[in-house]
This record gives C-alpha cells, sequence and structure tokens, in this order.
C-alpha cells in the first residue's frame, strides 16, 4: 500500500514542484479569506518540513524532475529498475519498438512513501512530445521552456531544517536498552530540557512518513550523562523492523513539529510497494503504456525509487542537451558524485575507456550507459 504525501504540498510555495492532490469538488474555493490564510500558513510549514524528509531519506543526489519541464525518459534505466525489482531478465522484455530516448513534459510529479518498507518512491506523469527530440541542440529559444538551466531538478535541501541522521548501532537496536542521541543533535531537534531537574525527562512525539504518531521518552541521564530516547524506542525498533547498521533520521521544523524517517542499510529489492511490482510483473505492461501514450498523444506514469533504481533514468532535457554536445573522448579523466550504501555522498575519478551503444540491436544509437570508464 502506498501513501500519497502530495496533500502536505502546498501550491504556493511550491508551485511547479509537485501538484496539490485536492479531493471532491474543487478544493478550498468554498473557504472564507481568513481561514484560506490560515490554512495556507498551516499547510505551508507542514508541507516544507515533509519534502525535506522525504528528500532525507531518499539521499542527497535524489532531485525531482520540475512540473511542467522538458524531460528525456531512458527506457533502458526503466528496464534496469524492473530487473533489480523482478529478477527478470531485461532480453525477454518486449519493447515495443521504442526510442532509447523518449522526450515528454512533466505533468505531475508525486511524494510517495512504502508502507511495506517505509522506503520512499516517486510517481512521475509524464506527457510524450517526441518533435523536441528534432529540434537543433544549439537551439537557446526554449530555454524558458526547458526549465532551468541545469535541468529544472528541485533540490533536495532549500530550507535545511534542523535535522540530525544517525546509523545505529548493536546497542541501539537491543530490546533492553534505548536510542542513544548525540548531545548536538538532541539540543538542536528536540525541545530544550529542563536541566534544572534531577533527571531531565519529557515526551517526544514524532509522526513518520505514513503521518503515524511515534511517542518516546526523551531523558538525560547516565555518567558521563548523554541524551536517550528510551520508553517507546524498542516498540518503534520492533514494528520497523530495524537493526544495526540502518540510519534514523529526525527532523524538526520550524513550528516545532518532529518528523522522524528510516534509511535503510541494505537497499531492498522491493523498494516499490507489491501493488506497484504486481502491475509490472508481466513483461508487456512496463513499457506498453508508453507505447500506448505516444501512439494516442496522452499521459503515462512511471515509479521511480531513488534507493532501488540503479540510476535516473528521467533526465533533464538541458542536461541531457550539454551531455551529447560535448565531446568525449577515449582517455579523457572525469569526475562524478556517487551515493554510498549510507547515503553518504561521494567524489571519484576515472578515465573514459570506450565510447559506444551498450546495447546496439534492441537499442541502436542510445545515449544510456554509452560510455565505459576505468
Amino acid at each position: 500500500m502506498e501513501f500519497d504525501l502530495n496533500h502536505e504540498v502546498n501550491e504556493g510555495e511550491k508551485s511547479g514542484y509537485c501538484e496539490k492532490i485536492i479531493g471532491g469538488g474543487g478544493g478550498g474555493s468554498g473557504w472564507s479569506s481568513s481561514s484560506t490564510s490560515s490554512a495556507s500558513a498551516v499547510s505551508s510549514v507542514s508541507s516544507s518540513i515533509y519534502f525535506e524528509l522525504w528528500h532525507a531519506c531518499a539521499g542527497p543526489l535524489t532531485s525531482l524532475p520540475k512540473k511542467g519541464s522538458v524531460v528525456v525518459y531512458f527506457p533502458q534505466g526503466h528496464i534496469e529498475q524492473a530487473v533489480s525489482s523482478l529478477s527478470m531478465p531485461c532480453l525477454e522484455m518486449p519493447i515495443f519498438s521504442l526510442q532509447p530516448q523518449i522526450f515528454c513534459r512533466v505533468v505531475n510529479v508525486q511524494l510517495l512513501a512504502n508502507k511495506e518498507n517505509d522506503e520512499v518512491y516517486t510517481q512521475v506523469t509524464l506527457f510524450p512530445e517526441p518533435e523536441l527530440g528534432e529540434r537543433n541542440a544549439e537551439d537557446t529559444g526554449h530555454e524558458d521552456e526547458m526549465g532551468e538551466e541545469e535541468g529544472g531538478g528541485v533540490s533536495p535541501r532549500m530550507l535545511t531544517p534542523h535535522m540530525f541522521c544517525k546509523t545505529l548501532t548493536a546497542s541501539d537496536t537491543s530490546t533492553h536498552g534505548g536510542f542513544s542521541v548525540p548531545r548536538r543533535a538532541a539540543e538542536d531537534c528536540f525541545p530544550p530540557l529542563d536541566y534544572t531537574q534531577e533527571r531531565p525527562s519529557q515526551e517526544l512525539v514524532a509522526k513518520d512518513l505514513h503521518e503515524v504518531e511515534w511517542k518516546f521518552r526523551h531523558i538525560y541521564r547516565g555518567q558521563p550523562r548523554r541524551h536517550l530516547l528510551t520508553t517507546g524506542w524498542s516498540i518503534f525498533v520492533s514494528q520497523k523492523n530495524l537493526v544495526s547498521g540502518d540510519a534514523v533520521l529526525f527532523l524538526r521544523g520550524e513550528d516545532g513539529e518532529l518528523r522522524l524517517g528510516i534509511r535503510r542499510a541494505v537497499r531492498p529489492r522491493n523498494s516499490l510497494p507489491n501493488s506497484v511490482l504486481t502491475e509490472q510483473n508481466t513483461h508487456p505492461n512496463i513499457f506498453s503504456p508508453v507505447s500506448n501514450a505516444i501512439s494516442t498523444k496522452s499521459m503515462f506514469h512511471i515509479f521511480y525509487s531513488p534507493r532501488g533504481s540503479p540510476a535516473e533514468f528521467v533526465i533533464p532535457y538541458n542536461k541531457y542537451v550539454k551531455s551529447i554536445t560535448h565531446q568525449v573522448a577515449i582517455g579523457m579523466r572525469f569526475k562524478m558524485k556517487l551515493e554510498n550504501e549510507d547515503a553518504a555522498e561521494r567524489r571519484c575519478s576515472g578515465v573514459v575507456t570506450g565510447v559506444g551503444d551498450i546495447d546496439p540491436f534492441r537499442w541502436p544509437e542510445s545515449k544510456w550507459r554509452c560510455l565505459k570508464i576505468f
């Protein structure tokens, strides 16, 4: 079962990032002006912390396409995600004569979370516009239409909220212990304790990505004294199936609202929920909606798991144009960013050792993984 977080996104503040889902007949058009202002203020605060929490769980290198921008969809990348999730050979998947690069406009982006394991993912709605691929790559007359210069993606760090992330130790996941919180992190994210008390303590209430409330006892004790989450912590660890090496994130909004998320040490194969995997479990279902959308000039949806997919396969148009216009030759050195299992950002360098199609028979002239590097 998946949960749509879009209802927490305020259109006024995040316009162009994620479309607000409005149920019933037309949203809040019947509110009075005063109630609209009040509700917008509450929604703005709530949407901000949800947005930050989703990105914190996704990892530092995750970016989202901007609503209305032009992107390039790579079916080969979509196959890689399906193969990693479903353990099916990619050569058995019919490709319906799809082009290796499909130019589309972003209609909507939904921030979602997998109820089964708390992995975050997105549903991106795309409208194919193949004529965009025929434009001259050096045509600069459509920059505003295509998106921002660096691709129009949504930055994962927009508000830099009060946040800390800790990788769990064996004692943190022990049923007899508690969660040890670094002092600076506790003082930054949690409400202040009354240190005049002999054993300063308080009750914390934090919501996860599914709006479930978790209550913890926050206490400052021990010798030397340290911050601990005690009562309620073992229940959280048990129900979330946390193990040593997993990471827990706490975020505090400007209004004091506390949120928490999870980043697994090992990325589960089923990063997408079972409901999505079931739809993709028959080979034709992966690309038949794409082929149908192109032939009927209609929209199609793709699901993307930032931590489960080997690579992003919806790329901003301008980023794509830069990549194909920049001549790459064998022997050139390069630098790039990578994300490890702990979601920490790393940089690496190397040398280009080859240039060519990774699958010249099924996907000729594809730009997907066309470089060999060492």
